[in-house]
């Protein structure tokens, strides 16, 4: 609406404004481009919006199955891109959730997502328990969504999903607490093995990576870090705990040689 506003204060001419979310993933992206999912096109229900939706339609109908674009108008465009990153977030946050439950019983996180995966109606993807989420789109998509229900006064719905980031915040801390209540709650001066450090396998991506979150806790508590991630320079490191964290050498003293980057698996995890 804003840059429909903008455009048609500023020019004499008319302009139909379009929305076409990309769901490119991390390390996919070509492929995903290539052979995607689905193509999603908003505009306005207007003949002159719908003539310059079928004209996007047309170019992306040269490699794309039409039954695999959707066309829609400008808002359901937009949200479909928010909620369908929210709703993958929500599921990390589920299933991590369900660790803790799991350590204080007898449970297997494993055994519980490989039985509710099998269930059709959930599905297996985006059910492993891990650290939590990182990355830049799911953050930002979710809180881009709780101020959107904020703005429109929607407070209970802007709650739900904001509890999302809350438990992945919350799961990213429990880890690194339960690692110092291992080591018999002090980790002062012993070395600890950091294996990747990029938010996801396979790239170089270090936006909002977990493991920085769960390094600066451990860092808190004055641990030796040794970290091995082949795709991830010692700068981009620094730079993410830096930009994201507000952590570097003058924060926090000492914080460059706490850190050792390592070129192997055994260098980083020898006499940790």
């Amino acid at each position: 609406d804003a840059v429909r506003r903008v455009l048609a204060s500023a020019s004499p001419f008319k302009f139909q404004v379009l929305s076409n979310p990309e769901f490119l993933a991390e390390g996919t992206a070509i492929q995903d481009l290539q052979s995607p999912s689905r193509v999603l096109i908003g505009g306005e229900q207007t003949p002159e919006g719908l003539a310059a939706i079928a004209t996007l339609v047309s170019v992306y109908a040269h490699w794309v199955p039409p039954a695999q674009i959707i066309t829609t108008n400008l808002w359901s465009s937009e949200l479909s891109k928010l909620v369908a990153n929210a709703y993958l977030a929500q599921r990390v946050s589920s299933i991590n959730s369900i660790t803790a439950l799991c350590e204080a019983t007898d449970a297997d996180i494993d055994e519980i997502s490989r039985a509710i995966g099998s269930d059709p109606r959930i599905g297996n993807k985006f059910l492993k328990a891990s650290v939590g989420y990182g990355g830049s789109c799911f953050q930002k998509d979710i809180l881009n969504l709780v101020y959107i229900c904020d703005t429109f006064g929607l407070k209970e719905v802007s709650d739900y999903w904001h509890q999302v980031v809350l438990m992945n915040d919350h799961q990213k801390h429990r880890f690194a607490n339960n690692i110092v209540r291992t080591m018999f709650n002090t980790i002062t001066g012993k070395k600890l093995a950091v294996l990747g450090f990029a938010f996801k396998k396979d790239t170089g991506d270090t936006r909002e990576s977990a493991a920085a979150y769960v390094m600066k806790d451990l860092l808190d508590e004055r641990a030796l870090l040794s970290v091995y991630d082949p795709q991830v320079t010692r700068e981009q490191m620094m730079m993410e705990f830096d930009y994201t964290l507000g952590l570097n050498e003058s924060s926090l003293p000492g914080m460059d040689k706490m850190i050792t980057t390592c070129s192997s698996v055994v260098e980083a995890v020898k006499d940790s």
